[in-house]
């Protein structure tokens, strides 16, 4: 009987374009000749779970967590040996996922700091939803690494919550100008890399010209899952070459 393959559980939706966009970047980045030297990927994507920024922020009652945790069982149950989440809001649930399931649930804030201390930046600036700013998972990562990093003042973090909610969710990607424009000063005054810590922001990423002080935390988690699935990269950026 053939060995039994990995299977990549993705517990998506959140959003729903970001998770189309993640399952390309997995697909384009795999080494492949054909299909079936491809991973082997079961995609939930429910759209429907309730947001997580109005959540942890208090403007709803409506916590998303009893949705991703039954997606999160309903995923091990089809099979899947390990489950990501390609949301960085959504870590703030992340424990509770994992406490859930019996595989591993990489988180995409844990590994997209670990890339940036690998790649030498000292000072990042955490460009992400209102939530993900509030819940402090960039901030912790980087206090125990005992780096420096920057968030956004709440003029920045308006325009950045603008083009997350006001554009991207609204399906219309914005020319990355609009995005250095938002946070463009940060990097101007003592931060030296920019992480991309939203995945509707990685849809704005995907327009970007090679700019390898902006990270991309989603091709970071894209990265991750390959490796993690016994796959080899092709084609990645140079923030996640090892």
């Amino acid at each position: 009987m053939a060995k039994k393959r990995k299977l990549l559980g993705i517990l998506g939706g959140l959003g729903p374009l970001s998770s189309a966009y993640f399952y390309e970047l997995i697909t384009e980045h795999t080494l492949a000749e054909r299909d079936q030297d491809h991973i082997d990927i079961i995609l939930s994507s429910r759209a429907t779970t309730p947001d997580r920024t109005d959540f942890i922020l208090g403007r709803s009652k409506d916590s998303p967590l009893g949705y991703m945790v039954s997606d999160a069982k309903s995923l091990e149950v089809y099979g899947a040996t390990a489950i990501v989440i390609p949301c960085n809001t959504a870590h703030y649930f992340i424990d509770e996922v994992r406490a859930s399931v019996n595989v591993p649930v990489p988180s995409i804030i844990t590994e997209t700091a670990l890339q940036i201390k690998k790649c030498g930046f000292r000072k990042p600036a955490v460009l992400a939803t209102e939530g993900t700013i509030l819940s402090g998972s960039y901030q912790r990562e980087f206090e125990s690494m005992g780096m420096e990093y920057g968030i956004p003042d709440k003029e920045t973090q308006d325009k950045i919550s603008h083009l997350i909610y006001g554009k991207v969710k609204a399906g219309v990607v914005p020319e990355p100008e609009e995005l250095y424009e938002a946070a463009g000063h940060m990097l101007e005054n003592g931060c030296d890399c920019a992480i991309l810590g939203c995945t509707e922001l990685s849809l704005i990423g995907r327009k970007m010209k090679e700019n390898t002080r902006y990270i991309d935390s989603l091709t970071v988690l894209a990265n991750t899952s390959i490796k993690l699935m016994g796959h080899k990269t092709v084609g990645m950026p140079s923030y996640c070459l090892d």
